[in-house]
């Protein structure tokens, strides 16, 4: 079998011991309904790949060193962004889906989808913490187990956040074309407080203009073209109300992300 599809019904092995197995299970749950189309799918992943070697080398050779302290801090500012927009977001879409159909039948995707929000936040401030207060935790014998256990927490939000940027907490389960808007959304403000205050990371105008908007500007082409593949392809619209579409499933094997 293809690696990256899996087959209805299938069970993976999974050792818990290891981080990303552990991330897989948490954040990609069973509950999370496969993409339609697999050409999405790895336009996301090229796009996660790129921007995280992009990061990385400015980070480590532009701004003098890459801090794992501030990637995860980093990542909480994006969660605590996440925690507002999201849900403004899609209660625009709730409002705008209520005048063709009832709401009701949403709530427990809708719940689903949070509490797979505030795990990813819970695991992020653990992690956090505990790097930032190893040394006073570790002290001694605990010096060892602590260690560990911070290295695999950090991997896996490292993994969890592959997961979730490919599936944006299992919001296709609300609607299959709320992952991108909210991956659009989420992106731009998280580009524009650093374009306005001029935090370009030391790269000068151009390649800090260029480094900055480089993320938001794919996410939206991206996301653009998925609406686009959902319109033309099965006739899912943004604005119809998910009940049109409840029971449409990708043909053959579906291409999971991150998997």
């Amino acid at each position: 079998m293809a690696r990256g599809i899996r087959r209805p019904g299938e069970q993976r092995e999974r050792n818990w011991l290891k981080a990303h197995h552990a991330a897989r299970a948490v954040f990609h749950p069973a509950w999370i309904p496969e993409p339609l189309d697999p050409t999405v799918e790895q336009l996301k992943r090229i796009r996660v790949a790129g921007g995280t070697v992009a990061a990385i080398g400015v980070y480590t050779f532009v701004q003098g060193g890459f801090a794992v302290t501030e990637m995860l801090e980093n990542l909480l500012v994006a969660c605590g962004v996440l925690l507002v927009i999201a849900p403004l977001t899609v209660g625009v879409m709730l409002w705008i889906w209520r005048r063709t159909g009832s709401l009701r039948a949403l709530r427990p995707a809708l719940l689903r989808a949070l509490g797979l929000l505030l795990t990813f936040i819970a695991s992020a401030v653990v992690a956090l913490l505990l790097l930032q207060h190893n040394s006073e935790l570790g002290a001694g014998l605990l010096i060892l187990p602590v260690s560990l256990v911070t290295l695999w927490l950090i991997w896996f939000v490292g993994a969890g956040a592959l997961r979730v940027t490919g599936n944006f907490f299992g919001t296709a389960a609300v609607h299959r074309a709320l992952p991108p808007l909210l991956a659009v959304v989420t992106s731009w403000l998280m580009a524009l407080p650093d374009l306005f205050t001029g935090d370009l990371h030391g790269l000068g105008l151009a390649l800090g203009i260029v480094f900055v908007l480089g993320a938001p500007v794919t996410v939206t082409g991206i996301a653009l073209y998925e609406l686009a593949l959902l319109k033309r392809r099965y006739g899912i619209r943004l604005t119809d109300h998910p009940a049109l579409h409840a029971r449409r499933a990708p043909a053959d094997a579906p291409y999971s992300y991150g998997r």
